[in-house]
């Protein structure tokens, strides 16, 4: 990872967004441009272009980005957004088109900014087509990097096709394949809660931890997103990636620096040793759910088929999968992950907990609770060690868990910025490590593939849950385990640590 001040000014580049008047453009790649820019970290000899085949004029386009800009950022400064505009520049063409490269070749020429950095914020199906139009016409050079938003295909041969489509015209040094819960701030904490905290990492073993639960909920539904969601459900647009990525982050072994290269061969060392499944295990190890209608915040929702105006669909929104990493450091402890839309709140977060004291000295009707390691990505970005202690006063040992929580985003009195504001960044100054390599795509692929093969052997019929609670995902848990529960407000009673910068 950079040693660089997080807002030391990045050198000079041209950015050149494809399908950047999209959605994700527009709701997080321009306001983490603008962050950056308020940061100090973009400087105004830089150049965005946004390549579009919409047919609209300059004005247009600005006053269109002004807008959107100023709808996501809250309390905006209009002096900064001024000087970002002004940087900003709209190239009309068609992608598929290499007679449409024109005007974009003249202008990036015009430039003296040695990097480039093409971003392919469209369907991953043309990322091959872009390449080779941007290479015929000669805008490809040793410090071009080019971005690659997922899902990187639907399946393992499709991720294959797109990957090597792209290495025909970038080296693998140039490629970065974004996963925005990499850029997260808790996510990259987790690094060195591990490693640089010998009270964690001399216990973080099957020795010590009873099972492992990683959770991405959702109380949103598909919205505009159901035909794209109908092609890939829960398991290909979370699972594959998002979840995959935090598993690995939390099993890998201690890498041997902070090099891009050293700590994506540890993540790829956890994918080879995830377990795949087999036709006789899955049904014991995956559970898919549907999500009926229901309420959520006290109002009624519709169904997924109403969501996606259709009769029927075999596409899960929740799954719940109990993973294996067969390896000395985590034989038989589970791995659980779950993910769902529609369930009764919107969080994210990893839950190691541990086993519990091999004799209870001081028994209670309560029984006592095992440690945890709350590790909160979002919102409200925290970090919890749930304990037990003592209860004031005589009466013999009573004891109840008593949560220290570092808050860590009231912790700082600055904002807390975006995943897209690190990744960007990052992408400027040439630093992978935050981005996934080929082969940890494929490798993840491919351990998906035993999934989903094996779903269609068993025929595993459809379950529907209802919206507002939390899916059937009790039914691959081991006898004795439950999924830790959300709570708003305070499930234990916390000590609240803060820190200075």
């Amino acid at each position: 990872m950079s040693k660089l001040h997080p807002n030391s000014q990045v050198d000079n580049f041209d950015l050149v967004i494809f399908g950047g008047d999209g959605d994700l453009a527009l709701r997080k790649i321009f306001p983490a441009l603008y962050y950056r820019m308020e940061a100090g970290q973009i400087s105004s000899y830089s150049n965005i272009f946004v390549f579009s085949r919409r047919k609209r004029t300059v004005a247009e386009f600005k006053a269109n980005l002004s807008q959107k800009i100023t709808e996501y950022v809250p309390e905006i400064n209009t002096e900064i957004l001024k000087n970002l505009l002004k940087i900003c520049h709209y190239v009309l063409g068609d992608a598929l088109s290499s007679a449409h490269y024109s005007q974009l070749k003249r202008k990036l020429n015009s430039t003296k900014n040695d990097i480039r950095v093409f971003y392919y914020s469209t369907p991953s199906s043309i990322f091959g087509n872009i390449s080779e139009n941007l290479h015929s016409n000669g805008l490809i050079h040793e410090q071009s990097r080019v971005v690659l938003e997922k899902p990187l295909g639907h399946d393992l041969e499709s991720s294959e096709k797109i990957n090597k489509k792209t290495l025909e015209h970038f080296t693998e040094k140039q490629i970065y394949r974004i996963d925005h819960y990499l850029g997260k701030e808790t996510v990259q904490n987790l690094m060195v809660l591990r490693f640089a905290n010998n009270l964690f990492e001399s216990s973080w073993n099957s020795k010590y931890i009873e099972n492992i639960q990683i959770t991405v909920a959702e109380n949103i539904g598909v919205g505009s997103r159901g035909n794209y969601y109908d092609r890939y459900g829960a398991l290909l647009d979370m699972v594959q990636n998002h979840l995959l990525q935090l598993l690995c982050l939390v099993a890998m072994e201690p890498p041997v620096s902070l090099n891009a290269d050293h700590v994506r061969d540890e993540k790829l060392k956890v994918l080879h040793s995830l377990r795949v499944h087999e036709k006789q295990t899955i049904e014991s190890n995956v559970i898919t759910g549907q999500y009926a209608r229901g309420e959520i915040d006290g109002g009624p929702v519709k169904s997924y088929l109403e969501d996606i105006d259709k009769f029927d669909s075999t596409t899960e929104t929740f799954v719940a999968i109990k993973a294996h990493v067969d390896n000395w450091r985590w034989a038989g402890v589970p791995f659980y992950l779950r993910t769902g839309k529609r369930l009764p709140h919107r969080y994210s977060e990893i839950v190691i907990n541990f086993k519990n004291v091999p004799h209870n000295l001081f028994p209670s009707k309560e029984g006592m609770l095992n440690n945890k390691l709350i590790i909160r990505l979002q919102p409200e970005e925290h970090l919890e060690l749930v304990q037990m202690v003592k209860v004031p006063g005589p009466g013999g040992y009573r004891y109840k868990p008593i949560s220290f929580e570092l808050d860590y985003s009231g912790s700082f009195e600055n904002r807390f910025p975006e995943a897209y504001e690190r990744l960007l960044m990052d992408v400027v100054r040439g630093n992978q490590t935050l981005f996934m390599r080929g082969d940890e795509v494929n490798a993840a692929w491919k351990w998906t593939k035993s999934i989903t093969q094996n779903w269609e052997k068993i025929n595993q019929g459809k379950v529907l849950y209802k919206s507002g609670t939390w899916g059937p995902g009790d039914k691959i848990l081991d006898e004795g385990h439950q999924w830790h529960s959300y709570k708003k407000g305070n499930q234990y009673v916390k000590k609240v640590v803060r820190i200075k910068e």
